[in-house]
Formats: structure tokens, C-alpha cells, sequence
């Protein structure tokens, strides 16, 4: 066989070949390695089912747990509220404890909440140029509770206002007319005029079980429908918070978070029912740290029912001063240690005195509602008017007794004192009482008409009236009582009215000019 033998040339070609063919191959490679790989992203489909969680009702029923319907049902009965004044320069705000005070500093204006420095405002003075007064705005919340247009708030967020504005969650705005406050429990009612609003069931807090979920529904930091979720920690909470001398405090204590401007907001069980009215926060920054307090509903409702049926609240009071009942107190009084509130004392011409409960005694039960703690025993207490009658279990000599009470106001009446000219009084914005006999003869008056409490109203947007201020003459009239007062005022419902009187720690004669017509 013959051989084919490749020349020179030939053979050069075929190595140039060879060396192309390796170039490219190698090209090929080097791209592929440095081309990045395809990035696919894939979509969900539309009916991929979201994870559920599962909790037990009350029945023992198995049921998702998902928020999203309770919170469909809340949201629109609960409503911003922003509170608005003024205040002389150098006087400060009537001074909160710090939880109430957070709430309601949350405001482009909230560095007047507090003197700069450290100072007193009787150590500063008007800088020249600096008005006169200056603006305070106060934000919180509120709930509808009618659907007429009755709203629960906190107290503290309309407190010192002049003006109260409500936005719905839809942002409708309203100008609103405050109908009561009671300072005792932080609780206020006002009123907009509006119709077929949405509104919040209260249901009865008692049956609120610790461990409970729950919802938290607000304003915090302005904010709008915030929604928060958590448990209930603990039950007839007392954080002495409450300043007030006859303060009931008996808080619904929760997880979800809390903040400044939910004051006044919902707290609901998952079944979209009020609880409760979200009030302060155990905090030392001021934010949320873990734990917030909430008004329970029963305490609400007695508030909201007084205001409407008889224009102030109807506070049945026993008279006693308590001690929660624990092992070291029991050891130091030779007593049984028990579930129950520890009577210290009782108070001269009291309920209690008259129905013959003793320093000593252990108190057990309210009308067969178990007692374990003096805010517990405050909260059902609190829940009477004057004139009912309750019956109290105790323990005396380790022997248990069962005393009917008839409850007192805290004059010592026990029957209801019925505001007939609560318009009137609304109107002004006061709350108003005849002058103690023993303080008008210290201050060497016949009689007057003492000013306890201003809220929003003609006396705070016409006039520089502060709390305390003793009422003598109207219209130039001497009034003596607040009937005179009542009477004098009828006269003159179309036109002008002059107050004249003084504080008590001044001899000073002021006078106080408004138009009830306006």
C-alpha cells in the first residue's frame, strides 16, 4: 500500500487548522463560563392558601386565628380626635403623670408640654417678641359607641381644650360637643352631630380571661387605624397612675402594643367587641416597653350611663381604707392568709360604718363576686350608685359573714344626685358645686359657687377662667348656691353674663364676661 506523505505546506495548514479549532474551543468555553445564569422568578398562584394558626373558644370549638375580620369590623368605629388650646406663656399644662402625658403630647407642639431647662414657670418671663399664649394641640382616640355619634375617649386627651375635632376613619371631619368627663376614671363622652355611624359593642369585661387575645386599635403617633394584636396579661391592674382622690383603677393590662395617641383607642376580643379603652403605658421612655392599660368595659359603661341619665357620674362609695391581703400582712395580723382585700379602716359616718364592717376584717366577695384585690374590690364597688344596696362576704375571727350595704356618694348622701340643668352646664363646659360650708367660712364668704372642673366649652373659649375659681355674683346678683346660680343664668340664656368672684388663695376680686348666646 503506498503511503501519502504530506509536504511542507501542507502540513502547515493542517497545524494552523488544529490551532484555530483549540482558540475557539476554548473562546466558547471562557464565554459560557462568564455569562451569568438564567434568573427565573416564579409567581404564586392566585389561590395558594395562606398558613393558619389555631385557637380553642370558649366552647372548646377549634377556629383560625386570623385578624383580619375583626379588624374589618373595627376600624371604622374608631375615630382620631385632636384637642386644641391655648395657654398663657409661662404657665404649664396641668401636669399628667408621665404615661397620661405621653399620650397626649403627640404634637407638632409638644416641646411646650414641658419647661425648658428644668425650669419653673414662675422663674421664666416672656422673652420680647413671645405672645401672650400660646397654641396646644393634643392628639388621641376615641371609640363610637352609638351610632348616633356618642364617642368614648380618655379624660387626659381632652383635658384644657377649647376646641375638640373627630376624624372618622373614612376622614370626615366633625367638630365635637363633650357631654361629661369623669377625671375619676380618666373616661370622657362627647357627641358629633352625625348618623348611621359604626359603632362598638361593649360586652361585659368580667368574662375577659388572662391569656385572652386581643386587639388593640388607634392613632399612635398620628398614625391613622393602627392595629396591634396581643393577650391579655393580667386583670384589675393598679399602676398609680390616677391622681384623682376618689381615682378607681383596675386596668385590663395587655402585650399589644401601645403608644402615645392610642389614648382613648379599642381594645377587642376577636370577636370585634369592646373590652375595654386603651389608657396608659408602663414605659420609662415613653413609647411602648411591653405593657399597656386599658379601662374595662363595665367601668365604661357605668361612665358613659351616668353621663347620659344624669349629667355626672354616680359614684356608690363603702368607706373603708384597704390593704391587699398577702403572707406578710396576714402573719403580722394573726389571720388566715385568703384570697380577699384587708379592711384597715373604717371612715366616721360611712356606709360601711353603718352597716357594721370593722377594721379587721377580710372582705371576700361583692354581691358573690369573688374579691382578691383592692383595685378589684374598687372596680365592683365603682359599678353602684348611691342608694343601691350590696352584699359583702368577710371573714371576721376567721368565721365568714354576709353585711347588706347601703352605698353612699361622697357627701355621705346615699341616693342619686340627678343634674337637671346638665345642657346648661355643658354649654359652659363646667362642672360646678355649691361652696362647702366650712371652706366658704374660712374664706369669710356668705356662700358661692365653686368651679371644680372646666372641659371644652364657652367658658374656656370666651374667658381665662381656671379650675377652682369660687363664683359670688351673676349678672351682679349674689349667688350662694348653685341653685341661685342655675336661676340667675336662666335669665339671661339669650344675652351677656358677668361672673364675679375669687380663688382661694387670693383676696382679689375677677370677673369673667361670656355670651350664652354665642
Amino acid at each position: 500500500m503506498k503511503k501519502h506523505i504530506l509536504n511542507q505546506t501542507q502540513r502547515t495548514y493542517l497545524l494552523s487548522a488544529l490551532i484555530a479549532l483549540l482558540v475557539s474551543l476554548a473562546v466558547i468555553g471562557l464565554d459560557n463560563w462568564q455569562r451569568p445564569a438564567d434568573i427565573t422568578i416564579e409567581r404564586a398562584p392566585d389561590s395558594l392558601q395562606k398558613p393558619v394558626l389555631y385557637t380553642a373558644d370558649k366552647e372548646g370549638n377549634i377556629t383560625p386565628l386570623d385578624f383580619t375580620e375583626t379588624t374589618k369590623k373595627v376600624l371604622d368605629a374608631v375615630v382620631h380626635i385632636t384637642s386644641r388650646g391655648t395657654q398663657p406663656y409661662g404657665q404649664n399644662y396641668r401636669q399628667l403623670p408621665d404615661p397620661f402625658k405621653e399620650f397626649f403630647r403627640d404634637s407638632p407642639f409638644g416641646r411646650y408640654f414641658d419647661s425648658p431647662g428644668g425650669e419653673t414657670p414662675q422663674e421664666r418671663a416672656p422673652e420680647a417678641g413671645t405672645p401672650e399664649e400660646l397654641p396646644r394641640i393634643g392628639t388621641g382616640s376615641g371609640v363610637i359607641i352609638n351610632k348616633d355619634g356618642y364617642i368614648v375617649t380618655n379624660n387626659h386627651v381632652i383635658a384644657q381644650a377649647d376646641e375638640v375635632e373627630v376624624t372618622l376613619h373614612n376622614n370626615e371631619t366633625y367638630e365635637a360637643k363633650v357631654i361629661g368627663v369623669d377625671p375619676t376614671t380618666d373616661l370622657a363622652l362627647l357627641k358629633i352631630d352625625a348618623a348611621d355611624l359604626k359603632t362598638l359593642a361593649l360586652v361585659n369585661s368580667d368574662d375577659v380571661e388572662v391569656g385572652e387575645w386581643v386587639l388593640a386599635i388607634g392613632n399612635p403617633f398620628s398614625l391613622n387605624s393602627t392595629v396591634t394584636a396581643g393577650i391579655v396579661s393580667a386583670k384589675a391592674r393598679n399602676i398609680n397612675i390616677n391622681r384623682e382622690e376618689l381615682a378607681v383603677e383596675s386596668f385590663i393590662q395587655t402585650d399589644a402594643a401601645i403608644n402615645p395617641g392610642n389614648s382613648g383607642g379599642a381594645l377587642v376580643n376577636l370577636n370585634g367587641d369592646l373590652i375595654g379603652i386603651n389608657t396608659a403605658i408602663a414605659s420609662r421612655t415613653g413609647s411602648y416597653s411591653g405593657y399597656g392599660f386599658a379601662v374595662p368595659s363595665n367601668i365604661v359603661s357605668k361612665v358613659v350611663e351616668d353621663l347620659l341619665e344624669y349629667g355626672n357620674v354616680q359614684r356608690g362609695i363603702l368607706g373603708v381604707r384597704i390593704q391587699n391581703l398577702d403572707g406578710r400582712l396576714a402573719e403580722e395580723k394573726g389571720i388566715d392568709l385568703v384570697p380577699g382585700v384587708y379592711v384597715a379602716s373604717v371612715n366616721e359616718g360611712s356606709a360601711a360604718e353603718q352597716a357594721g364592717i370593722q377594721a379587721g376584717d377580710v372582705i371576700t366577695a361583692v354581691n358573690k363576686k369573688p374579691v382578691a384585690s383592692s383595685p378589684r374590690l374598687q372596680e365592683l364597688i365603682a359599678g353602684f350608685r348611691p342608694g343601691d344596696e350590696v352584699d359583702i362576704m368577710l371573714l371576721r375571727d376567721g368565721k365568714s359573714r354576709k353585711i347588706g350595704v347601703t352605698l353612699k356618694d361622697s357627701a355621705g348622701v346615699a341616693a342619686v344626685v340627678a343634674r337637671t340643668d346638665r345642657e346648661l352646664f355643658n354649654r359652659l363646659g363646667a362642672e360646678l358645686s355649691t361652696l362647702n360650708p366650712e371652706k366658704a367660712a374660712d374664706l369669710e364668704l356668705d356662700g358661692g359657687v365653686e368651679v371644680t372642673r372646666l372641659y371644652p366649652g364657652l367658658l374656656r373659649q370666651e374667658t381665662r377662667m381656671r379650675e377652682g375659681f369660687i363664683v359670688t355674683r351673676v349678672n351682679g346678683k349674689e349667688v350662694r348656691s348653685l341653685e341661685d346660680f342655675r336661676e340667675e343664668l336662666e335669665k339671661s340664656r339669650d344675652g351677656g353674663v358677668m361672673l364675679a368672684g375669687r380663688y382661694p388663695d387670693s383676696p382679689k376680686m375677677y370677673y369673667y364676661a361670656f355670651g350664652l348666646d354665642s
